[in-house]
């Protein structure tokens, strides 16, 4: 896995990437079906069409996003904009991250999928979506008890 990031405050962004065994078919489902996305970030009620609006469900804020760019199974690009929830005001430090996500797949050699993960335009002081996830995800995640915020060190995706 390769992590990078940026410094400069204008791009700020932070860059996953990694090779998964799994085909981009089988990614592209992970990133892109509502129910396999849940099961590794959060409730969502996604719909990959560019100009699509969805929405993920936090406790404390409402993630409300828009479908930029979806090339199935090679890239799909999101805004990304928390919201507080009614009467919950945003500390100054955890300010709410409006944003932009980017998911490219790229088939390998072996038919398995390089993936790379770019979440940019967020505030230094906020932590991304992604912050500190390891590229070992599991496809084949069976149980939805085995599932983990997106910001642990391990993301479980479930299989279509």
């Amino acid at each position: 896995m390769t992590v990078k990031h940026h410094s400069d405050m204008a791009a700020d962004s932070i860059e996953f990437e990694c090779e998964l065994p799994d085909p981009p078919e089988k990614v592209w489902r992970a990133l892109t079906v509502p129910d396999l996305l849940a099961a590794w970030m959060m409730p969502n009620d996604i719909k990959p069409e560019i100009g699509g609006r969805f929405a993920f469900a936090k406790a404390d804020a409402q993630i409300e996003c828009e479908i930029l760019d979806a090339e199935p199974e090679r890239l799909l690009r999101y805004s990304w904009r928390e919201r507080p929830a009614p009467g919950n005001a945003a500390d100054p430090l955890t300010s709410p991250l409006d944003s932009i996500v980017t998911f490219t797949l790229d088939r390998t050699v072996s038919g398995g999928t390089h993936l790379r993960i770019v979440h940019d335009g967020f505030a230094r002081v906020a932590t991304p979506a992604f912050a500190g996830a390891g590229c070992r995800l599991s496809l084949n995640a069976h149980s939805p008890r085995q599932i983990s915020a997106a910001n642990s060190p391990r993301l479980f995706l479930r299989a279509a």
